[in-house]
């Protein structure tokens, strides 16, 4: 709710004084708003509940954490309105801040390929480690880490996908999106193959929705392997073509 409100501030200061849509275009107040409804609509409401009863509907609610609200959240470059919605001095004060070498030197680090590729996929497989994701059934503070984790680590990894500088390294983008498809898919296939379910807390919770517990995670197990699968690949796609555009660009004779 507190970024939603700064934003809507931000957004209603900066407008009226650049015209609407300058500043901070249109598209990426859509992308934001798509975001944070597409988190508020993961984490509150139905499908929250539903997940502590389901596994496949707790793959979905980390699905749309991080391959729908996560990209949408970086392409929508929030920062811009969130300081608006600040008074001058503190507009200044973080502008700042983000240019003073102790930010900047590790947030490059922790956003190039490899290291935001390293710490989404150990986010991804290690709260998929029976112990751990029961752990996080049981407890509401270590579920809510859970959940922090994914979106985190998914930030960070579409930064260095779509971030500011990606497009100068397009062949490390197309890398990571399809290596990443691969790790999450295999990781989709083990839950959807495997014979034993891996979750002994959804075992008494599943009949009351017509599913056994093995049925169940070979659901959600689908749900990694092929849409989210899907979604690397378009990605993938989506940006070979914005690379290969911007390599015929720079040929281009002036």
């Amino acid at each position: 709710m507190v970024s939603a409100a700064l934003y809507a501030m931000g957004i209603a200061r900066l407008w009226p004084r650049a015209g609407p849509g300058r500043g901070v275009h249109a598209r990426r107040t859509l992308a934001f708003t798509a975001a944070w409804l597409a988190t508020a609509g993961a984490l509150v409401g139905p499908l929250d509940a539903l997940s502590s009863h389901l596994f496949s509907a707790h793959m979905v609610q980390h699905e749309v954490l991080m391959i729908v609200a996560a990209p949408l959240f970086v392409i929508s470059r929030p920062l811009g309105a969130w300081a608006w919605a600040l008074p001058l001095a503190g507009r200044r004060a973080i502008g700042q801040f983000f240019h003073r070498p102790a930010w900047r030197t590790p947030w490059l680090l922790i956003t190039g390929p490899l290291a935001a590729w390293i710490v989404h996929a150990l986010a991804l497989w290690l709260w998929h480690v029976p112990a751990w994701f029961d752990a996080a059934l049981a407890n509401d503070g270590i579920h809510a880490l859970q959940h922090a984790c994914f979106l985190f680590s998914a930030l960070l990894y579409w930064w260095s996908i779509f971030g500011v500088g990606s497009q100068r390294n397009g062949g490390a983008a197309m890398a990571s999106l399809f290596t990443t498809m691969i790790h999450t898919g295999a990781l989709g296939a083990l839950l959807t193959l495997s014979p034993v379910a891996w979750y002994p807390a959804y075992a008494t919770r599943t009949l009351a929705f017509g599913l056994d517990p093995l049925e169940d995670q070979q659901l959600g197990g689908l749900i990694m392997w092929i849409p989210a699968g899907t979604a690397y690949i378009a990605c993938g796609l989506a940006t070979a073509a914005r690379w290969l555009q911007r390599h015929e660009r720079l040929q281009r004779p002036a």
